[in-house]
């Protein structure tokens, strides 16, 4: 049967991160800083871990190429290696500002990395300091030979459009959208499963062996739109309530659909969820505690979750049932 299993994570101790995925979410790993923590990765860059159940202590990517039905019979999924899943789910800590920066679309990234896929994404803002903002695009029309006499001159503000951010705000970032996290910010990322990022400006910094990391200022002009860019506006969303569980949509688009789940339980009975058989669903609680239970050939077992698990629930998957009290992303890949 298929059956759900939560998932450990990959960290990355970029120059830019804090500690709070460590004081907050849980993340008892040996990185400082912990930037980043990769929930669920089938990139060879980051693999992920399955934590409990049959197959404990294999990679993913492993349990995925034995049973590539857990994936999903969408017709998309047809161009996928084996054993790769589509998305790739993150916590980001930005305890100071990220480099401005910018990822190819994918027929781009097919042609110029190796076949790699292109990398779209949505922000979904789990926390931020008052000043916290972040940089979504250009804040008027420009050409290339501005742009980069900007980054020479390190007058690159100038050009950007800054916004403001706050606790549950959501925001896609389309592949060619020069942007940056801010400091303050606390973010839910999902995203194409994609590691290819060029930097624009990384403000002269040095990682800890003292050197300056690398620019990819010619690609990233190459990718970038440079034309004004709109200002983010928040989508509608609409709560949409059912007894013990509320739940509204925060993303659809043609690679992800993210929607926030809000459950209350505690009469034991559990609130019923289960996958269907086109795709495999991915549960990133963000907040509160609770479990997860189904039987399995008559045997019951129970999942833990706390702010911070993420549990992958395979296609077609078995029924389940939510318990206690969770924020939990919903997510489709």
């Amino acid at each position: 049967m298929n059956v759900p299993f939560r998932l450990s994570p990959a960290g990355k101790d970029y120059l830019w991160g804090g500690i709070r995925l460590k004081t907050e979410y849980g993340k008892n790993m040996d990185k400082t800083p912990l930037a980043e923590t990769w929930e669920c990765s089938t990139h060879p860059d980051g693999l992920c871990i399955v934590a409990d159940g049959e197959y404990k202590g294999e990679t993913l990517v492993s349990v995925l190429k034995e049973h590539p039905e857990y994936i999903g019979s969408h017709p998309d999924r047809s161009s996928d290696a084996p054993g790769e899943l589509p998305i790739l789910i993150k916590f980001i800590d930005a305890a100071k500002d990220l480099s401005v920066q910018v990822h190819p679309d994918d027929k781009y990234a097919y042609r110029n990395e190796n076949g790699s896929r292109g990398k779209t994404e949505v922000w979904y803002v789990l926390d931020a300091t008052p000043d916290a903002k972040l940089v979504y695009g250009l804040a008027h029309d420009s050409d290339p030979d501005t742009i980069r006499e900007a980054v020479t001159k390190g007058t690159i503000a100038e050009h950007l459009q800054y916004v403001p951010i706050a606790q549950n705000d959501v925001f896609y970032v389309e592949a060619g959208t020069i942007h940056a996290i801010g400091a303050g910010a606390l973010i839910a990322e999902i995203q194409e499963n994609s590691n290819i990022t060029y930097r624009l400006y990384d403000y002269d910094r040095k990682d800890k062996d003292g050197n300056t990391r690398p620019l990819h200022i010619d690609k990233a002009l190459e990718v970038a739109n440079l034309n004004r860019a709109s200002a983010p506006v928040q989508p509608m969303r609409v709560l949409r309530y059912e007894p013990g569980v509320a739940k509204e949509l925060l993303c659809r688009c043609k690679y992800f659909e993210v929607h926030r789940m809000l459950v209350s339980e505690e009469t034991g009975k559990g609130i019923a969820y289960r996958s269907d058989s086109l795709s495999f669903r991915v549960l990133l609680c963000i907040d509160g505690s609770g479990s997860l239970s189904y039987k399995d050939n008559g045997e019951s077992t129970e999942v833990n979750i706390t702010k911070g698990s993420c549990v992958f629930i395979p296609a077609d998957s078995v029924k389940i049932k939510l318990h206690g009290k969770l924020q939990l992303l919903d997510i489709c890949g």
